[in-house]
């Protein structure tokens, strides 16, 4: 009797925490998302909360970028996105400021079609060198994409002869032209570009010429469930979560 008597207080416990559960509405951008989807669902097991997410780019003119979401009134719990980007949401007022979470740095990679050759970018020369002889050329249109286009090619010299044949890409990722054959070449964050397929990962740009961008997240001013928002956060700028966000291609922030 005594055993049963535990076993339905375990039980009731249970049900009391899992009826109190939320479902929370997550906007997150490319570059942390494939860390996110290996991370979210481990913590909607543990705490009973259930997760709604948008997916969107940081910045640029697309209706479903995060910023040009949340000034159309669209409601968020949790925004994942480029660190200036969520800055520039907490400059506007439509983030809480004492909500910002670091969560991972993303640098840029290059990829070519499965079975291509791998051409070399071991050093600034390579790098240099692969471009001046490539046919064609991708990069995203988010942060990586807007550093290639305005500073990687001129810091090589070499802007005026990409210009012909390099091109952003918008919405989709840079990796799945490169699939199709439709480019040679293609550069976007790592961690955006392992999970496509049909693609061969080159590696990362030389660090010299590198640009890191620092994803963070925070808590939009509003947010419908603040607390359980804030739980998500923890989780997923926990030590406990470093494992699965190095292994998406992202390298963990020094804390």
């Amino acid at each position: 009797m005594k055993k049963l008597f535990n076993l339905t207080a375990l039980a009731l416990l249970a049900f009391s925490a899992f009826a109190q559960a939320e479902e929370l509405r997550v906007m997150t951008s490319g570059g942390f998302t494939a860390a996110y989807k290996v991370l979210s669902p481990k913590f909607a097991a543990n705490t009973g909360n259930t997760l709604d997410t948008i997916l969107g780019p940081s910045m640029g003119k697309a209706p479903e970028a995060i910023p040009n979401r949340l000034a159309r009134g669209e409601q968020a719990d949790v925004v994942i996105m480029v660190g200036y980007a969520l800055d520039d949401l907490i400059k506007q007022g439509k983030v809480d400021p004492a909500s910002r979470v670091e969560l991972a740095d993303s640098r840029i990679g290059l990829v070519v079609r499965e079975g291509a050759p791998k051409p070399d970018i071991s050093n600034v020369d390579a790098l240099k060198k692969t471009l001046l002889d490539s046919q064609s050329v991708a990069y995203s249109d988010s942060a990586s994409g807007v550093y290639i286009e305005q500073q990687l090619f001129k810091k090589l010299g070499i802007e005026d002869q990409l210009k012909p044949k390099a091109k952003m890409i918008p919405k989709i990722p840079v990796g799945s032209v490169v699939a199709t054959g439709d480019y040679q070449l293609g550069f976007q964050q790592v961690s955006e570009l392992l999970p496509v397929p049909g693609v061969s990962f080159v590696g990362k740009i030389p660090e010299s010429v590198q640009s890191v961008t620092r994803f963070a997240a925070g808590i939009p001013v509003g947010a419908q469930h603040p607390q359980e928002a804030k739980a998500l956060l923890a989780y997923l700028a926990a030590p406990a979560a470093q494992a699965d966000v190095q292994a998406t291609g992202l390298d963990s922030v020094k804390r």
